[in-house]
């Protein structure tokens, strides 16, 4: 007999005019693993929201165990066997593994800490499911990957029988991906029971048991994993058959920049090492890698974020010297930063005020910001390219990630730039929008922009790029073609084989 250990019933939540959460209701059993499936904005963190108690329903109730969880209380939420692990992590970089999990686990009136008893605990829990950690360790020195590991075990650590995560692999390597899917599957078979919010559909394949979808704020389909498609899945979330766009054959114009021997030291380090590249009118070149081997920095300095310490460069065949970003700006480079909420956005600023902020001598009159030109700027990127969730005048913090990307992706792309530095573009995306993203990029370099494209994504670069380099311990690739090569290959170069490979000589354009 199976046992139900979370019952949703009924539960509503609206922001405004806007319904988020519309008389949702879902089961969860033990040891299952459940896929919430569903668009930008279609209701899925507010559910997970109300769940934890972040939020209040405005009807319906939630049942853990049989029993009622009381509405809009976090404290009752852990106590009741529920953690969760946020896309954006809810940790203290200045303290240790160790002083993270134990936070907010012991009282304040307490006269000692037992640091002793909580790091047995916690390597006992670490044993059991497999998730290494050093509890010394400066939790800011860790990965992403190894962060995320400590978010877990936090949420274990307070005797979680739930878990539920948001976009689990947003920030994460494939590799690192692979490794927490196993872990979770490992979790589920001894007891615990999971949620993950997600947008790739080839993870939900492979780990859920089953799969449910929201759409404007409603469930409106339930599927076992072993019972349903990608293309199935793809369909219900947007309600339509979703196809990505197809990169056509072009003649790309002229080189508008060019990177000749560059190298790049921050903090003492050699991030970038000798790198040579050019971007040409019309086309895309992509730079793939595995997170940490300078595609943050090659973006910093193309974006005018940090100074080279050795190398040339030229924009329009003119030489440079290092550009401040308001030089960058109004040299036509767009940008869109790898981190949204931390580069992109300021979560308390109005979306109109977001979108005009890297513009603002465009929209100011006598030193003062024009508010009805902002506004009406904001209007045409929410129109064309469909910015869900809110109003001009609302805070860009309100919006999904997705929403706040389209929003990032419109302010660069609305005035046709002539150059566009998409930094990992698609992540956290839902199927829909990334064709919509793809659509966008493709439609930038036939009205002659030069992009460079950086990506983690193999299958997003292959189809939108012209030529391909890797990047590896801050050194640049020869290029390649994407027709003249295949994942296998890619994942070689990634793994800075292309020496030994010599293809890419042959490869190279």
């Amino acid at each position: 007999m199976s046992e139900t250990v979370l019952d949703i019933s009924q539960v509503s939540k609206r922001f405004g005019a806007t319904l988020a959460n519309d008389a949702i209701s879902l089961s969860l059993e033990r040891g299952e693993i459940i896929a919430l499936l569903g668009e930008n904005g279609a209701g899925k963190t507010t559910l997970m929201s109300m769940l934890f108690g972040h939020y209040t329903p405005d009807s319906g109730h939630i049942s853990v165990m049989g029993r009622l969880l009381p509405p809009g209380r976090p404290r009752a939420a852990i106590r009741a066997g529920i953690g969760m692990v946020h896309q954006h992590f809810s940790l203290a970089p200045n303290l240790s593994v160790l002083e993270n999990v134990m936070t907010g686990t012991e009282s304040l009136w307490r006269p000692w800490s037992d640091k002793a008893k909580a790091r047995a605990r916690l390597m006992e829990i670490s044993a059991r499911f497999g998730l290494k950690v050093v509890p010394e360790a400066r939790l800011g020195d860790l990965s992403v990957g190894e962060q995320q590991r400590v978010e877990i075990l936090k949420a274990l650590y307070n005797d979680a029988k739930i878990l539920v995560l948001d976009e689990p692999t947003a920030v994460l390597t494939n590799l690192e991906a692979e490794h927490m899917f196993a872990t979770l599957k490992d979790m589920a078979r001894q007891g615990l029971s999971i949620i993950f919010i997600s947008h790739k559909l080839d993870e939900v394949m492979n780990t859920a048991d089953r799969v449910v979808v929201l759409r404007g704020g409603r469930v409106v389909a339930e599927r076992r994993a072993m019972e349903t498609s990608k293309a199935e899945l793809a369909g219900l979330m947007v309600g339509r058959a979703v196809t990505r766009p197809l990169r056509e054959a072009a003649t790309p114009g002229v080189v508008v920049l060019e990177a000749k021997a560059v190298t790049l030291r921050e903090a003492g380090v050699e991030r970038l090492k000798a790198v040579d590249f050019h971007l040409r009118e019309g086309e895309v070149l992509g730079i793939i890698g595995v997170s940490g081997n300078g595609q943050a920095s090659l973006a910093r300095l193309v974006g005018g974020l940090a100074r080279r310490s050795a190398g040339e460069m030229t924009l329009f065949g003119r030489p440079i010297g290092d550009m401040s970003v308001r030089e960058v700006v109004e040299a036509g480079i767009g940008r869109i930063p790898e981190d949204r909420t931390h580069d992109g956005v300021i979560g308390e600023m109005a979306i109109w005020e977001n979108a005009v902020l890297e513009r603002l001598p465009e929209f100011t009159r006598r030193g003062l910001v024009d508010r009805k030109a902002g506004m009406d700027f904001a209007r045409r990127i929410i129109d064309g390219f469909d910015v869900r969730g809110g109003t001009p005048a609302s805070r860009i913090r309100l919006l999904s990630g997705g929403n706040m990307q389209k929003l990032i992706l419109g302010r660069n792309l609305i005035e046709h730039p002539k150059i566009l530095i998409a930094a990992q573009p698609a992540r956290g995306l839902d199927e829909g929008a990334v064709a919509a993203v793809h659509a966008r990029i493709l439609e930038a370099r036939r009205a002659g922009t030069a992009v460079l494209l950086i990506s983690e994504d193999l299958d997003e670069v292959m189809a939108l790029a012209d030529r391909i380099q890797a990047i590896v311990g801050g050194r640049l690739s020869p290029p390649v073609s994407p027709e003249r090569v295949d994942a296998r290959h890619l994942g070689l170069m990634m793994a800075g084989e292309w020496a030994r490979e010599r293809e890419g000589a042959a490869n190279a354009v």
